[in-house]
């Protein structure tokens, strides 16, 4: 275990001590939100239960569905307007106020053309991931050492081989920190969706346990979304340290 990964865990364990001591000493009554080992409690019942296991099942598989598709289209884009300076010059400012962009207030448009089927709130976690996946990935790529560029243009591959086999494997920890992000925001965006309107998934049973004042299943699945965006991101960190320790050795 690294010193930085420990302060990490002395950082939360601080929190979540705090939170535990201003739950006991009543200054956060128990209305407003349990301790939290009686959120941890609530969330292995939960998931030992298997209630929420659909709703689960349904969120996470949307936003790896947008992730995946936020992370082949803004890969695929970035690599496209790499080539072509005038069209990166014009797409620049759009990327830098992308994020500004209210991007739920399309929902009920997209539910009109698309219906009220999870397609809309997958375009939306697509929406709000591959555009951080496009930036990083064309910061990754400025830096690809213009050796490598010649060395591929000599053997004659082309601009596809030269991407597949030489710049992007170069840019790899570039795109894994754009995935990082698009990992966030896919999830805020398929929760945001089923918040909106939505008839099953994490987002709707959130929105739902808040209205009927069910700490009980809200603050547990909160916490749950948490765990999962943590384990995932450090999973692509820990790849991503690998592959910057592997080009400087």
């Amino acid at each position: 275990m690294t010193r930085i990964v420990l302060y990490r865990l002395l950082v939360i364990a601080a929190l979540v001590l705090l939170l535990e001591l201003l739950c006991a000493a009543g200054v956060i009554d128990r209305i407003t939100m349990p301790p939290p080992h009686t959120i941890l409690r609530d969330l292995f019942a939960m998931l030992a239960s298997g209630s929420l296991n659909a709703a689960i099942g349904k969120t996470l598989g949307n936003a790896a569905t947008a992730l995946v598709l936020a992370l082949a289209a803004g890969v695929t884009c970035a690599v496209a307007i790499h080539n072509y300076p005038a069209l990166r010059e014009t797409l620049e400012p759009l990327f830098a106020t992308y994020y500004a962009i209210p991007v739920f207030a399309f929902y009920p448009l997209l539910i009109i053309v698309l219906g009220l089927g999870d397609a809309p709130q997958i375009l939306i976690g697509f929406m709000l991931g591959v555009v951080a996946v496009i930036v990083n990935t064309l910061n990754g790529l400025d830096r690809v050492p213009a050796v490598l560029r010649k060395a591929a243009h000599i053997h004659g591959m082309g601009a596809t081989a030269t991407a597949f086999f030489v710049t992007l494997p170069c840019a790899a920890p570039y795109v894994l920190t754009g995935a990082r992000l698009a990992v966030a925001y896919c999830l805020i965006g398929i929760i945001g969706a089923e918040f909106i309107m939505s008839r099953g998934g994490m987002g709707y049973e959130i929105s739902f346990a808040y209205t009927n004042f069910d700490n009980a299943t809200m603050y547990p699945l909160i916490v749950l979304v948490l765990f999962v965006s943590m384990a995932v991101n450090a999973a692509l960190s820990r790849w991503e340290k690998t592959l910057l320790a592997r080009r400087r050795a």
